[in-house]
């Protein structure tokens, strides 16, 4: 952490660890800037909006079901000729890189810090280098806003040539599993597809405006947006906003995806992506940077 910084942190004790602490009273994120970056609680108005379970092994948080993890420079899983953790650069070179990539493993710095709102960022580095050959700052921001938050995903070449990458949230909903029937998703115009074991892609189709939680077709699966708009996710205890701005300040989000992982589980994933996993091979959402420029992710999550 930089000098600077270090005397403009609070901290608060949590499951033994020392977390950053961005707001106050019952409005306040805490962050685990060392562990991937992890968004681990945020409480808005005295309650939890994400899930984290009680007993966390923070000897591997990067497992730990909760929190928004941070899914960077790849999401999900990535194949060469049907063999997973592998992916093919543009020059037919084949690199070893995890499900969701590198960046929830590793130790992100505090690059700014207010009162309301904190940037942690991840540079390249022999680290991450060897699965990944290129030069990034990867920068994400959380901003309390009065009836929510704001998060920015920046992604920044440094490097001389041009970066590939498709970034996203993996945001836990804290919902009790006996409340799916009775919870929604409304999406924008979308195409659902999902992603077959050897990594290719299911034929698009047809998506709903809207779904009960414990709809199977929202199960590990991929709404492609056809245009920007606004998902609405409808607890019994509270309704969640999440939209992103016009194009001037962001670039588009590719996808939602929806998932959770078992029948019993008290939470709910709704996960806004800028690619489908394996784009990398077959290029649906794969971004690339320009070398010496960047670009910016938003999204808003409005609590009613």
């Amino acid at each position: 952490m930089p000098d600077t910084l270090a005397t403009m942190t609070t901290t608060q004790r949590f499951q033994d660890q020392d977390l950053l602490k961005i707001g106050q009273n019952d409005d306040y994120l805490l962050l685990a800037p060392e562990h991937g970056g992890r968004l681990v609680r945020w409480v808005h108005r005295g309650e939890d909006i994400l899930y984290w379970p009680a007993s966390a092994d923070w000897s591997r948080l990067s497992k730990v079901r909760g929190g928004n993890p941070l899914l960077f420079p790849f999401i999900g899983r990535h194949f060469v000729d049907g063999e997973v953790g592998k992916w093919q650069d543009e020059e037919s070179v084949v690199h070893a890189l995890p499900q969701h990539g590198f960046a929830r493993d590793l130790s992100f710095l505090i690059s700014d810090i207010s009162d309301d709102a904190v940037s942690l960022s991840l540079a390249s580095s022999d680290a991450t280098r060897a699965g990944y050959p290129f030069e990034f700052v990867f920068t994400v921001t959380y901003r309390l806003v009065a009836a929510g938050l704001e998060v920015t995903l920046r992604t920044a070449n440094t490097g001389t040539r041009p970066l590939p990458y498709y970034a996203g949230h993996h945001f836990y909903f804290a919902l009790p599993h006996g409340d799916r029937s009775r919870s929604h998703i409304t999406l924008p115009a979308a195409s659902r597809m999902r992603q077959r074991q050897d990594g290719s892609l299911t034929d698009a189709e047809p998506g709903e405006a809207d779904y009960a939680l414990d709809d199977p077709r929202l199960q590990d699966t991929f709404h492609v947006l056809k245009a920007p708009g606004e998902v609405t996710v409808t607890l019994p205890a509270r309704t969640i906003e999440i939209t992103a701005p016009d194009a001037a300040h962001s670039v588009p989000w590719y996808a939602v995806t929806t998932w959770t992982e078992r029948e019993d589980s008290d939470f709910y994933c709704v996960e806004p992506w800028l690619g489908l996993p394996n784009a990398v091979d077959h290029r649906q959402g794969l971004r690339w940077i320009a070398a010496g420029s960047e670009e910016s992710a938003v999204c808003t999550l409005t609590i009613r």
